[in-house]
């Protein structure tokens, strides 16, 4: 999976002494988009000067990567990419992949997170750990992740498989949000319902999985579906919904996602009914 970027190593851990130097990696985005030349390298901070606006993000082996907090006037050979389209870029390294997704996640964060949503004052960086702190009410608010389940739902030897109706267009699992008051497994039982119409029984936990691109940590559960198997799809959500046979899953292009490795366990054995 994405995060799985061994040998190489993330040290997220907010260093309130960090100070940019030349060689330190920037993330400079705006709107799902990141500075990048020829769709291959991430410029320094010597590149782009030192003056500007930075914020310490966190580390990969002995990289120090840099997040610039304003807009600025970038040298003509940089141009603004999606940052989705680096999950399909061969040309980037996956470790560093992980760190631009890591790196929009916390972005999104330092975005929204300018004003107060107590007294609507100003919020300043804390002194001490990675927060925002209103100095008018004392509002402290940390980086927010928001929990959402995959779910492989199983049929004897076929697992049921979706695709979505926008957005990302290979297979992939029932998922969704959770929900306030709700537990994960409570999660799994009515996406299931209210995507395919199905009820499930013996849910249970399989792995976990951070990912930055959208704020979320997904938490992967497996169970069985109980009594009728007819899916009655929601065509708000999805575009297929329909169950395959473990030799037939066709995967997905890479091996980022939970989803792909909850469909590969499946496809090869590893996860039966029941099991």
């Amino acid at each position: 999976m994405i995060q799985d970027i061994g040998p190489h190593r993330l040290y997220n851990q907010y260093d309130t002494m960090a100070q940019p130097q030349p060689e330190d990696v920037v993330f400079a985005m705006e709107n799902g988009k990141v500075l990048m030349k020829d769709s291959t390298s991430f410029p320094r901070v010597g590149e782009l000067g030192m003056a500007l606006p930075y914020v310490y993000l966190f580390a990969v082996d002995e990289t120090r990567f840099f997040l610039l907090r304003e807009p600025a006037q970038y040298p003509p050979e940089w141009e603004m990419v999606e940052v989705r389209s680096l999950r399909g870029n061969p040309n980037v390294e996956k470790h560093i992949i992980f760190a631009a997704m890591t790196a929009k996640h916390l972005s999104d964060w330092y975005r929204d997170s300018r004003f107060c949503g107590r007294c609507g004052g100003g919020m300043i960086h804390s002194e001490k750990e990675r927060a925002m702190c209103c100095p008018a009410c004392g509002n402290t608010v940390y980086p927010r992740i928001m929990p959402a389940v995959i779910v492989g739902v199983i049929r004897g030897e076929e697992l049921l498989l979706t695709r979505y109706r926008v957005g990302y267009r290979h297979n992939a699992l029932v998922a969704g949000f959770t929900e306030i008051g709700e537990t994960a497994e409570e999660t799994v039982a009515r996406e299931v319902m209210e995507e395919t119409g199905l009820r499930v029984k013996n849910i249970r936990y399989y792995k976990s999985q951070p990912w930055g691109i959208a704020n979320d940590l997904l938490l992967g559960y497996y169970c069985e579906v109980d009594g009728d198997t007819a899916i009655r799809m929601d065509e708000g959500e999805l575009r297929l919904a329909q169950w395959v046979r473990r030799e037939e899953i066709q995967l997905q292009p890479d091996d980022f996602s939970l989803t792909n490795e909850m469909m590969l366990m499946f496809k090869n054995g590893t996860i039966r009914a029941g099991e």
